[in-house]
């Protein structure tokens, strides 16, 4: 399978304070959202004078990928500008005729990868009958290169801790919580359990035989349950327990979005502190160059029906392989129905 466009596929972001809350209605569009809860988040990136920095980001990430890859490569997104429907129109009116999309998740589930298959899927409706055949890339939690970026940034995070107190350090891992019932649903419980998964994987590759892993950023009703413990929660526990320092990874995420550098970097932080606890937090693989490579493998296991990159050892988790055209991605791995014309919301 030949492709002569790539396409970067994301969340988007707001980058000034007057697309903020224009931006998170977009993002909780028919969920029923209150408005002060808008406006508390609005806060969060207000205090970043309004910019997510997921769009600089990627943009570092798209000269990577030029620079890796043989072919042109776009800029969509789902809840911003560049809006996907626009890019696949441009890609159109290029002459791009088949196009990988590699997206800025490494997960199953539904919205770090069926939502993204129903972005493809509505921004090909947009574009026409002359649209580009685009295929969704694989999910890539059990790839050797992000496994190999995240135990590194926990090896160099750990070497912000003081050495005294390296034996009484707690390795912790951190993802985005979704609600139990769609974890159940979309898999079931292939994203909590994929998760898992590459936390054991970074957890080995970097030396540790025992860690935690939390969830965080749970934004819902309260009488809805959603993975669980959260960090925060889990924290308060280690302090308990007399633990002096903590490493936290946000294996969950594979660039710092606001979800990282308030969550983890501003509240997280000042809550450690105040326990007096160390607080290191490893990075995340944001632009890192290994990060186009690791999609420029992606690509070239369809492009040369070469077999999935994976860290070997270890029992595979089931998870998708690759999706055309906004079509679902088959039974047993996903159970998704794409429906174009639907609102779209969720986190990722």
């Amino acid at each position: 399978m030949q492709f002569d466009a790539v396409l970067l596929l994301s969340f988007g972001g707001p980058e000034g304070p007057e697309q903020v809350r224009p931006f998170l209605e977009n993002v909780t569009r028919g969920r029923g959202v209150p408005a002060e809860r808008l406006d508390a988040v609005a806060e969060h990136y207000l205090h970043f004078g309004g910019v997510s920095p997921i769009n600089a980001i990627n943009r570092a990430l798209i000269t990577e990928l030029r620079a890796a890859l043989d072919v042109p490569v776009y800029f969509g997104n789902r809840n911003w500008e560049p809006y996907v429907e626009d890019t696949v129109i441009a890609m159109r009116d290029n002459g791009v005729h088949r196009a990988a999309v590699f997206t800025t998740s490494a997960w199953s589930g539904y919205s770090s990868c069926t939502q993204y298959v129903e972005d493809i899927a509505r921004a090909r409706v947009a574009a026409g009958p002359d649209a580009p055949e685009l295929v969704k890339l694989r999910p890539y939690f059990d790839h050797p290169i992000f496994v190999e970026m995240f135990a590194e940034a926990v090896a160099e995070a750990a070497d912000t801790v003081p050495a005294e107190l390296l034996g009484n350090t707690r390795l912790v891992f951190t993802a985005h919580s979704i609600p139990v019932a769609a974890d159940q649903h979309w898999g079931p419980h292939l994203y909590s359990r994929q998760v898992a998964y590459a936390a054991r994987l970074v957890a080995a590759a970097a030396g540790y035989n025992d860690y935690d892993l939390t969830w965080q950023s749970r934004s819902g009703p309260a009488q809805v349950a959603w993975l669980e413990p959260d960090v925060a929660d889990h924290l308060g526990s280690l302090t308990g327990a007399g633990v002096k320092a903590v490493i936290v990874c946000p294996i969950g995420f594979v660039a710092d979005h606001i979800e990282v550098v308030w969550d983890l970097d501003h509240e997280l932080r000042l809550q450690a502190e105040a326990a007096g606890i160390v607080y290191a937090r490893a990075s995340t693989p944001n632009a890192d160059p290994r990060f186009a490579r690791l999609a420029a493998g992606l690509i070239d296991e369809l492009r040369y029906g070469r077999e999935a990159a994976r860290v070997p050892g270890l029992a595979a988790v089931p998870g998708c392989e690759s999706s055309i055209n906004g079509e679902p991605c088959r039974p047993p791995h996903c159970v998704a129905r794409v429906n174009p014309a639907r609102p779209t919301a969720g986190s990722h």
